[in-house]
């Protein structure tokens, strides 16, 4: 797609310039690059040649299919995932059978695409449990990975198993990175995961011809580089010694903080304060339930254990803030703001970032004028 095919296909979904600069310069903030970046975003999305996408599925429940089909509508986040060319989706392609199949053994000998991949993949009773057309997911993974320019696993089941290989794991199911080795891989976690993260990992990749920097779990460091913890509007209400000790109880009600009834936010490495779910409504923690960790790997045989992990395996006390009355007084309230700051610092930043840029643009325009 041309650079004036892109601004038409813009113009037809009612998105401005203005709109689309904006959201390049909030995904420099999500990915946590510095706002000069958003006119080289700009640039690498309007550019022809952009690389087609494999999307498969195996042991899913397309739960990431759903939050993919959730990019805003309409947005420049749904325009940039349209212009990949999906090529194959079994879930929401038009073509169906062997013309499907067709699509994709095409796409897989041209090369150079990304694969996107949902779903754990079995590997117990040579594979039998999850086949596609008579093939062997392992088969059609190992066939599609062979051209693959990058990989992207979404969903923790993809990642790491999870789900299916949740004890006593009887598909023997695991993970894309335990079984391919030789391609870039990155792994959006979570359960499912959030389109913010995949809109931001496909924009790094064109914008940068790689995929972000990642931890040891392959997981991008801009999604997974803060701890939920930190970053949770409840922070204030947990310095404070304020816990929910019941469900439904007046500490329930007044939003106080869920660790003690099993709340992982200490252990989870998330960016689900910032990010967000339904176009930043909320997220579990905002609305009444503790993080389950979803992003991890096993966490679905740790997550009906509501259990508190002690908090001093990852904080030493002496780090504790004093729960005492601050000079002044200090309210509940005030303390629970705490907590929300910063949890906004991300935000913040990326609102400040597109603020920028729409002030150069406007100078841009004035001057030309």
């Amino acid at each position: 797609m041309s650079g004036s095919n892109f601004q038409e296909s813009l113009s037809l979904r009612g998105i401005s310039r203005r709109e689309f600069l904006k959201f390049c310069s909030v995904m420099a903030g999500t990915l946590a690059l510095d706002a000069t970046i958003g006119p080289r975003i700009a640039r690498a999305l309007q550019a022809p040649g952009k690389p087609p996408v494999i999307w498969l599925e195996f042991q899913d429940c397309a739960g990431c299919t759903e939050s993919f089909l959730r990019a805003s509508n309409p947005t420049a986040a749904e325009v940039v995932l349209d212009v990949l060319a999906l090529n194959y989706h079994e879930t929401i392609m038009a073509a169906a059978g062997h013309q499907s199949e067709a699509a994709k053994e095409e796409t897989i000998q041209a090369g150079g695409y990304i694969l996107i991949v949902e779903g754990s993949i079995p590997t117990a009773e040579d594979g039998a449990y999850c086949t596609i057309g008579g093939r062997r997911a392992r088969d059609i993974l190992e066939e599609a990975a062979a051209n693959a320019a990058a990989i992207i696993c979404v969903g923790s089941c993809a990642c790491f198993g999870n789900i299916p290989a949740a004890d006593p794991n009887p598909t023997s199911a695991v993970g894309v990175m335990d079984l391919i080795d030789d391609k870039p891989i990155v792994n959006l976690s979570g359960c499912p995961l959030n389109v913010v993260n995949l809109t931001a990992t496909v924009v790094h990749y064109l914008t940068f011809e790689k995929l972000p920097e990642a931890d040891d779990l392959l997981r991008p460091l801009f999604a997974h580089g803060a701890r939920i913890h930190d970053n949770c509007e409840r922070r204030g209400h947990f310095d404070a010694g304020e816990f929910v000790q019941e469900w439904g109880d007046e500490g329930h009600r007044n939003g106080w903080c869920l660790y003690q009834m099993g709340c992982k936010g200490p252990v989870a490495f998330y960016n689900c304060p910032q990010a967000r779910w339904n176009d930043g409504t909320s997220w579990p923690v905002a609305s009444g339930h503790g993080c389950i960790a979803c992003a991890i790997p096993d966490f679905w045989d740790l997550a009906p254990k509501y259990e508190p992990i002690p908090i001093q395996q990852f904080t030493p006390p002496t780090t504790y803030p004093a729960v005492e009355e601050a000079e002044g007084g200090m309210t509940v309230a005030g303390a629970a703001v705490i907590g929300g700051v910063a949890g906004l610092a991300v935000g913040a930043a990326g609102a400040a970032a597109a603020a920028k840029l729409s002030q150069e643009e406007e100078q841009t325009e004035q001057s030309e004028e």
